[in-house]
């Protein structure tokens, strides 16, 4: 079985090409779901819900800063 990638907040948002706030601004919204770490280590997205948030947004502002 193969174990699942987690992403953080800055190789998410170097992937769509957006701000680390942006990023955390749709996790805040529960736009894209992830869990959030205690201290400094922050969010952590799993790389299936990163796909199914690209496809659910259809393109729209994926490479922007919507």
């Amino acid at each position: 079985m193969e174990r699942e990638r987690w992403l953080t907040v800055a190789e998410i948002a170097e992937r769509l090409q957006v701000s680390e706030v942006t990023v955390r601004r749709w996790l805040r919204e529960g736009t894209l779901h992830g869990r959030q770490l205690g201290g400094r280590a922050g969010w952590r997205v799993a790389e299936t819900e990163l796909e199914r948030f690209m496809c659910a947004r259809d393109g729209v502002g994926a490479r922007g800063e919507s």
